[in-house]
């Protein structure tokens, strides 16, 4: 084997070793470094380098070693196109998201990431803006990319299950994440949101609220969920639960602002307001405070997510934690069962809601 080409930088071989690593020169140019090339340097076959790249057991330690050693000074890099037409497989997973601005999903992305990674599964991340249409456009483009699953926070409304179909047509593994659609099918992970608008609602009304009002998030699952669980517990409990008390309020913070704006205007103004989130809850905290309103002694406040900041907020706020991170590790988990086919049916993993009692509710110890 000829070794390597070396020439002053500047010219296309150097400006070819930065992005490929060491050239080997062949009938038909520069070629990357191969499997083979490492094989024959050690001579060993080709079998056996595959084995130690691997990381399989089943040659000795010291091979392995050798091998690694050589594979590194050769900076040799897989062929993952050539890897992907031998076994089918492009080790790449499609994660759609609404955004990245709220930490909850990166968080998801995060524990997603940290599970796959190890097993050589990369990551790429598709942002929908709430928009049913460009998410479409986005699971398309992942398809073309021939990604071996998807993970989604779907965008789109529960009436509009097209989407679902066509994966399911073409035998797209996928799991759904945070938000289920009602009356399909699907392999689902994230908390049960009618018991977290439950588990809210419930604590206020131990706190010492009796006009509850909720800020209502987009028309998804997630927020029918929220809002059915603080209905329920509302009638449990004999209390007012009226259609002014329920006011839209998207999912950031500028829009939950401008919702507890309208409650503020009301005659008589809730003494407790459960948030679809805590971008939600943060918007209502600064319209709260700009009128001098107490929270909690004249408002008390919870939202939903148990977002990074929640607990640094001037008054800090009380949550119901959804288990972010571990809802991606879940996700991946039995995405990865579905792509090995080594499950079967349709599994809903349902993890348990945590509430996170701080300042914006907590009246007088109430619920520590």
């Amino acid at each position: 084997m000829l070794p390597p080409l070396r020439e002053p930088a500047g010219s296309s071989l150097h400006i070819l070793e930065t992005v490929t690593g060491l050239c080997y020169r062949s009938f038909s140019g520069f070629m990357p470094v191969r499997m083979k090339d490492v094989a024959r340097d050690l001579n060993v076959s080709v079998v056996t380098v595959s084995k130690a790249l691997r990381d399989q057991s089943d040659i000795s330690i010291a091979t392995k070693k050798r091998i690694l050693k050589r594979a590194r000074e050769l900076n040799y890099q897989p062929n993952w196109i050539a890897r992907s037409l031998v076994s089918g497989r492009t080790h790449i997973i499609g994660l759609v998201v609404p955004d990245l601005m709220y930490s909850f999903f990166a968080e998801v992305a995060k524990g997603l990431s940290e599970k796959l990674r190890p097993l050589r599964y990369q990551v790429v991340i598709s942002i929908s803006e709430e928009d049913p249409k460009l998410e479409r456009e986005e699971i398309d483009l992942l398809l073309a990319r021939r990604v071996d699953g998807l993970v989604l926070a779907t965008a789109q409304p529960p009436t509009a299950p097209g989407l679902f179909r066509t994966l399911d047509e073409r035998k797209i593994p996928y799991v759904l994440i945070d938000r289920k659609i009602f009356g399909l099918n699907a392999n689902y992970v994230g908390v049960d949101d009618e018991k977290v608008g439950e588990m809210a609602t419930e604590h206020l009304i131990a706190s010492g609220c009796r006009t509850i009002a909720h800020i209502r998030g987009p028309k998804i699952g997630t927020a029918l969920g929220r809002l059915a669980g603080y209905r329920k517990v509302l009638k449990r409990h004999g209390l007012l639960s009226s259609a002014n008390l329920v006011v839209d309020g998207g999912s950031e913070d500028d829009s939950g602002y401008r919702a507890m704006r309208r409650l503020l205007a009301m005659k008589q103004p809730p003494d407790g307001v459960f948030c679809f989130n805590d971008p939600v809850a943060a918007g209502a905290v600064k319209a709260i405070l700009e009128i001098e309103r107490r929270i909690p002694e004249d408002i008390a406040l919870i939202g939903v997510g148990n977002v990074h900041y929640s607990d640094q907020l001037r008054v800090p706020l009380s949550t119901v934690d959804q288990s972010s991170a571990r809802v991606g590790r879940s996700a991946a988990d039995l995405l990865l069962r579905l792509i090995e086919k080594r499950t079967r049916g349709i599994q809903s993993i349902l993890l348990p809601p945590q509430l996170i009692v701080r300042d914006s509710s907590l009246r007088n110890g109430s619920n520590l």
